[in-house]
């Protein structure tokens, strides 16, 4: 398998996390968003909305796209350990609190939306950077709210890592240590993302702890 990802994006944090936790190993190809390679022809005949991760099976057919897809099926092809809950309710739920990171706040700081907000709307860095702590922000308080509940556990539901958990730590990563964010006010977030970080899986795909990171 091939995943072509860059050290920066969470979405690729997200998919390595769940490769280290399924015990799985990957070729990696890293795509430079910062320079444009995502751009690039060759890159689109991979993934034609330019943008990663994409994972190439060993199959010969298409590769697979999207952070939470390529989690899924990780989770379908090699069932253990389990990153979704056995029952219904609790797979809608570790669902439910990972898209709040995977689609409605993470989507609107990536690098497309951010040269938008420069080049076309022409917003001054400051405003810029209000927009991105402000979507940052509000959605780990969103998932502070919901891990008050008693399906929370040490991890998000339960005792054992999920796609919630992985989800959650990459959007502590992008508010914490890309956007300096103020997460004083999302304890059991953190409480959580801590735990999280006690595991390898976690803590070696950390993006600032990348090659790449010591670059920029």
């Amino acid at each position: 398998m091939k995943l072509y990802g860059f050290w920066r994006s969470l979405a690729t944090y997200r998919v390595k996390v769940a490769l280290a936790l399924k015990g799985m190993q990957v070729e990696e190809v890293s795509i430079d968003l910062l320079k444009g390679m995502q751009h690039q022809p060759d890159y689109k005949s991979v993934n034609p909305q330019a943008v990663v991760p994409s994972l190439v099976l060993d199959d010969g057919k298409p590769p697979l796209f999207q952070s939470m897809a390529i989690m899924e099926w990780l989770d379908e092809t090699k069932p253990q350990p389990p990153l979704l809950p056995k029952d219904p309710r609790g797979r809608a739920r570790v669902r439910g609190i990972a898209l709040i990171s995977a689609a409605d706040a993470h989507p609107l700081v990536v690098p497309r939306i951010r040269v938008y907000l420069e080049k076309t709307l022409q917003l001054p860095e400051e405003k810029r950077n209000a927009w991105l702590m402000h979507w940052s922000l509000e959605a780990l308080k969103a998932m502070e709210v919901h891990l008050k509940e008693k399906d929370t556990g040490r991890f998000c539901h339960g005792d054992s890592p999920t796609i919630a958990d992985i989800c959650l730590a990459g959007q502590v990563v992008g508010a914490q240590g890309y956007f300096k964010c103020d997460v004083s006010s999302v304890p059991t977030v953190m409480r959580v993302y801590e735990e999280c970080m006690k595991l390898e899986a976690f803590s070696k795909a950390h993006p600032l702890k990348q090659p790449g990171a010591s670059l920029h």
